[in-house]
């Protein structure tokens, strides 16, 4: 248990780290885009690629892919459902602020520092059906609501296939299902990279904090942040109770049914013209959250 707490304080440190960082102008505002396209973009890749390499991955856990897209959707049905008779532009916003895993710079690092290598696969596997959701498909479905645009199959592919760790996560695990190796100069330059996701990840969470709210969003800051852990324990309890995997990936599960949002949720609502303020305010509340129950969970199944 001592193990488990000072593992995870490490993580919550380098959070506040980086929020002291900024507060004392080492970082500026705009360092988190640069920090976050270095995580998302150079180390979380990177981390993929170490996570699949070599390993032996069971067709079953591929399934996990479309129970990852089927939790999406019911985060973007409950926002739709929650808001009906708020309009259509709160509507569409927390449709978009509701749904999607923040796991490659959130759950991944958890994963990597408390679970074995099965764990991380499983992580990773549901990453692949989590992207398709929250790097396009519930900001087309918002956009869909809010100003009938319409919903696009094109548009989704487009905006996944710019996204660096969903092209990594096929790629990967493509090669691993037609038991292609990874070349030794890649995984050794993967190596190096991955072991720096952890503390880039949470570095990145710690410089984007932020906690900007009127009391008139405090209503909305509620609803959505009460719908999405009352809904996130109820997956917990279905992945770690019903379904028919080894421990260790219902544990992983457990982890990422907890997870916040993704961290692209702000800039997808400021494409949407909505609150980025109050998506933010979100965000950073989940982040907080999500540390104590996903630390308390892994004191109570490890």
């Amino acid at each position: 248990m001592l193990d488990i707490i000072m593992r995870a304080g490490s993580f919550v440190g380098i959070i506040a780290l980086g929020y002291i960082l900024k507060r004392i102008g080492f970082f500026k505002d705009e360092d988190f885009g640069i920090l976050a396209r270095i995580s998302i973009r150079i180390t979380l890749p990177c981390a993929i690629i170490t996570s699949f390499s070599g390993k032996v991955i069971d067709p079953a856990l591929l399934s996990l892919v479309a129970i990852a897209v089927a939790c999406g959707l019911v985060y973007v049905a409950a926002g739709y459902l929650i808001s009906r008779r708020r309009g259509k532009e709160q509507q569409a916003f927390e449709m978009l602020n509701l749904a999607g895993y923040n796991i490659g710079c959130f759950a991944l690092p958890f994963a990597q520092g408390f679970l074995g290598p099965m764990g991380v696969i499983a992580v990773s596997i549901f990453d692949t059906g989590n992207a398709m959701i929250c790097l396009g498909g519930a900001f087309a479905l918002a956009c869909m609501v809010k100003d009938g645009t319409g919903f696009s199959f094109a548009r989704i592919a487009r905006a996944l296939m710019r996204s660096v760790p969903f092209v990594t996560y096929i790629l990967m695990l493509s090669m691993n299902l037609l038991s292609v190796p990874t070349p030794a100069f890649v995984l050794a330059i993967a190596d190096v990279g991955a072991s720096a996701n952890a503390f880039m990840a949470m570095l990145m969470i710690g410089v984007g904090f932020k906690l900007e709210a009127n009391r008139a969003q405090l209503g909305a800051i509620a609803r959505v942040v009460s719908v999405r852990y009352v809904l996130a324990a109820a997956f917990a309890v279905v992945f770690y109770f019903a379904l028919p995997f080894a421990l260790e990936i219902r544990q992983a599960l457990v982890i990422l049914a907890f997870a916040p949002i993704g961290s692209a949720v702000p800039a997808f609502t400021d494409e949407m013209k909505g609150d980025v303020g109050l998506s933010s305010a979100i965000n950073s509340i989940e982040i907080l959250i999500s540390i104590v129950i996903i630390v308390m969970l892994l004191m109570f199944m490890l």
